[in-house]
């Protein structure tokens, strides 16, 4: 009996649960920020106003600390009991070695693509619109980490949580890249020259 019980206490997984549900946490938070943010700079839509740069912000703030709970927790974990370097340093931890140094590659870009908001003065407008566009690859990267080593990547509730709430961001990055719904500003318009009597057009 006493051997069931320890088999079956959550508290010595209580790390790991803590890392999965905040890996998935941070997952939807990231596809509902990246659609935020598409919303915010695209053409699909009319500009968006303060309330609406708050709420992307707000996003990726929530994207960062889910990150950051995602990686720390399983420093506790009884059964991989990685290291700090082995949650934070690429291509060092053994378990899944590759699916782990993507998921910390987009983990990192996240935090700080997210961080450089508050540093776009110091970078300058443009390049900081430059470099934050990273912010949709290091996305992706999340998912192919998701999908390459989460412990629910093959439960179909899971594949229907992200399914539902990367669809909408990922078709408005699709859009924007084929450049439906661009802008035609710019262009200067065609204009005909109607000759009249007693004038002379140049």
């Amino acid at each position: 009996m006493s051997t069931l019980i320890a088999t079956t206490d959550p508290s010595r997984y209580l790390c790991w649960i803590t890392s999965r549900a905040a890996g998935t946490a941070a997952l939807v938070l990231a596809s509902a920020a990246v659609g935020a943010g598409l919303l915010v700079s695209g053409k699909l839509v009319k500009r968006g106003g303060p309330d609406r740069r708050s709420i992307h912000e707000i996003l990726a703030l929530s994207v960062i600390a889910a990150i950051a709970v995602h990686a720390l927790a399983l420093l506790g974990d009884t059964y991989l009991r990685p290291s700090l370097l082995d949650v934070t340093v690429p291509f060092v931890f053994s378990y899944k070695t590759l699916a782990t140094s993507i998921g910390i590659v987009a983990g990192w870009g996240l935090i700080f693509l997210g961080l450089s908001y508050y540093l776009r003065r110091r970078i300058g407008q443009n390049r900081w619109k430059s470099i934050h566009r990273f912010t949709a690859l290091m996305w992706v990267l999340g998912l192919v980490h998701a999908f390459t080593e989460g412990s629910d990547a093959g439960q179909l509730w899971f594949i229907a949580l992200i399914g539902i709430t990367a669809a909408p961001a990922a078709v408005m990055l699709v859009i924007r890249h084929a450049g439906i719904g661009r802008s035609s500003r710019g262009r200067v318009p065609r204009t005909v020259a109607v000759a009249q009597p007693g004038v002379t057009t140049p």
